[in-house]
């Protein structure tokens, strides 16, 4: 005759009960500690930042704010140098540490050869060029093809040569420059995607106006600029208040030339696979030539140029409204048609109901056809363009190794 099995003692169901609240404890503590749910390893990005102006100490400082964050994410930033255009500070360690024997044997090695030290392989380096300036562009396209990885604010040195773009280009997993058009604002994603689906984008329209910002001060716009216009306040007004409230450049025809607009105009032609420089785009600037800053001074400008240009702009605005448009400064590439200028549009059109500083893009291709993909946000601003920057970083961290 079997017997049947002893049920268990109360005091045993308890013990087997707290033994599995304190394994599931356990577990719970370990998944919290570890910075990847695959792996307890961490991925590690050293980092060099070209430029320390606006953009580049809100990168520094959203680099610093985001460190709980990223550890979480199993990634760290490790800022190894900051430069700009007058000195260098770089990590204690940068400095004490040293090429092992071997390195410098395989140095001696290619140089012997004749090859360039490029030949040594991956510098295991990011490399965030957060200036506005175009002598960049040489060692960025020295050390591209040393295994760094590139993240651009800057838009220059996508806007220089074919022969540079080109270089830069060829390794365009390494490559990130989403801030360069639009900030934060997912442009270059969105378009990558499209164009990797295999859609074409036939046509672009969008109000691609920069904003900049010293001392907590909104700088005058094309967009701002043609809003205030709108409402009926004449050109030079708006031009004169902006400028005396710090809004512009210290030269407001900076901000009227397009030249920024046609800058990122030709930074997404070139996305789409147009072969165009910066002098083959038609750009309509808001002042002409005879009042450029080789032939008149800022003062005179300011004091009887633009003034002259008030009547021109009003029945512009004007004709717009009698047709049932609006006035919008806008880049448009079409074909192999690429041009920046002021444009009649419908008041109901994302273009035409846009306020302020805001950008906003149209994208259109065979399936966005009708009925475009929108882009609309903040589209400048240290803080937005920072942001968008962090974002790139951490893009490109499964290019680089984990680390205990």
């Amino acid at each position: 005759m079997t017997q049947k099995n002893p049920k268990p003692r109360q005091r045993d169901r308890e013990s087997e009960t707290d033994s599995d609240s304190e394994q599931l404890k356990i577990r719970r503590e370990k998944k919290q500690r570890r910075p990847d749910r695959q792996t307890d390893r961490m991925k590690n990005i050293p980092l060099l930042l070209m430029g320390c102006g606006g953009v580049g100490r809100q990168l520094l400082q959203h680099i610093v704010s985001c460190r709980s964050l990223h550890a979480q994410q199993g990634v760290h930033l490790r800022v190894v140098g900051v430069c700009d255009s007058k000195s260098l500070v770089v990590a204690p360690d940068v400095i004490t540490r040293e090429l092992n024997d071997q390195t410098l044997s395989e140095v001696c090695r290619v140089k012997s050869n004749g090859s360039s030290l490029s030949a040594l392989g991956d510098l295991g380096l990011a490399l965030v060029d957060c200036s506005a300036s175009s002598e960049t562009i040489g060692v960025l396209n020295q050390v591209v093809d040393m295994g760094c990885c590139i993240v651009l604010a800057n838009k220059k040195p996508l806007t220089s040569t074919m022969e540079d773009y080109d270089k830069l280009v060829s390794y365009p997993r390494r490559l990130r420059h989403e801030s360069t058009v639009g900030a934060g604002l997912p442009v270059m994603a969105s378009l990558n995607r499209i164009l990797s689906s295999g859609d074409p984008v036939h046509r672009i329209i969008g109000s691609l106006s920069g904003t900049y910002f010293r001392k907590a001060l909104i700088q005058c716009t094309l967009g701002y600029v043609m809003s205030e216009v709108e409402d009926g306040k004449p050109l030079s007004d708006v031009v004169k208040a902006a400028k005396n409230l710090g809004f512009t450049e210290p030269d407001p025809r900076d901000d009227l030339s397009g030249m920024d607009v046609a800058r990122k105009g030709l930074i997404l032609a070139r996305l789409l696979g147009r072969r165009i420089n910066l002098d083959t785009i038609k750009i309509e600037s808001l002042y002409p030539d005879e009042m450029g800053p080789d032939k008149m001074s800022v003062e005179e400008f300011l004091g009887s140029g633009v003034v002259s240009l008030d009547n021109d702009v009003q029945e512009r605005v004007k004709k717009a409204s009698l047709n049932g448009n609006v006035l919008r400064y806008v880049c448009v590439i079409e074909g192999s048609r690429c041009e920046v200028g002021i444009q009649e549009l419908p008041k109901d059109s994302p273009l035409g109901r846009l306020r302020g500083s805001d950008n906003v893009l149209e994208i259109y291709s065979r399936c966005y056809n009708k009925q475009p993909l929108v882009i609309q946000g903040a589209g400048a601003g240290n803080d937005t363009t920072a942001a968008g920057v962090l974002a790139d970083i951490l893009d490109i961290q499964d290019l680089f190794p984990s680390e205990e």
